[in-house]
């Protein structure tokens, strides 16, 4: 399709505009890869540390889509999400194994959820993982913020290995969005990526704040994206906005394939459609558009 640098169309404002968002682009529906599904008594607790504005969070965070899971996948649907994540992490040893159960039966229940895992540096990481992916697991979640551990951590290596062999993306809060640790930040990834090159990983948030030094390294690693989760919103424009004249290089990623929408749904503080807006208003191109709202993650995981 001949590239178009400006839609057509209004941005959509509320979630009932954003079917004819992506219809007006010409695609099957969106693909989101940054959505959380959770078992519910940890849901409970994760909204509950948002609405205390804990010491991870930093500011005040009200949850827009406060449902049932139910009620949620049917929202994702009535938007035209036809690919979403089921995003899960631990925040101490001894959880990933049982949220990976979790995950794994909620997807097999859910048609368009993708598989979703997570790990945790412990001694039995690189058993259940394996696990994981023999039953059927497409995408891992890492959070070395919340989880509190650096991604070099030696008790990962063996799992970054095992599923960079095997080809499988893992979308890492890396980033030190919205309140940086000492584990979070473009250094301890690329150190990372320098020992496990071969890595398909997907940066959450675009890597913000640090959004050039990320922006460089999914220029120098073949398999490393972004996704845009929450960025582009009037919610981060106010502490994390992203540089206007970084704008060329996140377009030519896009193009490239390297660049995925997210949305961090539910648990995000304005409509769904603010995201899409975001994006629409970079004014990047119908192509990019296209790019990042659909055909790349239809590449990455062979999406009909």
């Amino acid at each position: 399709m001949e590239d178009t640098l400006a839609g057509a169309g209004r941005p959509p404002v509320e979630d009932a505009a954003v079917p004819a968002f992506w219809r007006r682009l010409g695609l099957p529906g969106l693909a989101d890869v940054h959505v959380h599904f959770l078992p519910p008594r940890l849901l409970r607790k994760v909204w509950a540390y948002f609405d205390a504005a804990g010491p991870l969070v930093g500011t005040e965070w009200p949850i827009r889509y406060r449902w049932s899971d139910a009620e949620r996948v049917a929202h994702l649907r009535r938007l035209g999400v036809r690919a979403f994540t089921a995003l899960a992490y631990p925040h101490r040893p001894g959880m990933a194994e049982a949220l990976n159960r979790w995950t794994l039966d909620f997807a097999r229940a859910t048609p368009g959820c993708l598989p979703s895992a997570t790990f945790y540096p412990e001694p039995d990481t690189v058993r259940y993982v394996a696990g994981a992916l023999d039953a059927g697991a497409r995408v891992f979640k890492v959070h070395v913020q919340v989880g509190g551990f650096l991604p070099t951590d030696p008790a990962l290596d063996a799992v970054w290995g095992l599923l960079a062999d095997a080809g499988v993306p893992v979308v890492v809060h890396a980033g030190h969005a919205p309140v940086g640790t000492p584990h979070t930040g473009p250094e301890p990834f690329a150190a990372l990526l320098a020992r496990h090159p071969g890595l398909t990983a997907v940066v959450a948030h675009l890597g913000a704040p640090d959004y050039a030094a990320f922006l460089d390294l999914a220029e120098k690693y073949e398999r490393v994206r972004l996704d845009t989760t929450m960025a582009f919103t009037s919610f981060f424009d106010r502490f994390m906005p992203f540089p206007a004249g970084e704008l060329p290089r996140l377009r030519e990623l896009g193009l490239a394939g390297k660049v995925l929408l997210g949305s961090d749904f539910p648990n995000i503080p304005y409509p769904y459609a603010e995201q899409l807006a975001g994006l629409e208003r970079l004014d990047l191109g119908d192509d990019w558009l296209r790019a990042v709202l659909w055909e790349n993650a239809a590449d990455l995981f062979a999406l009909a």
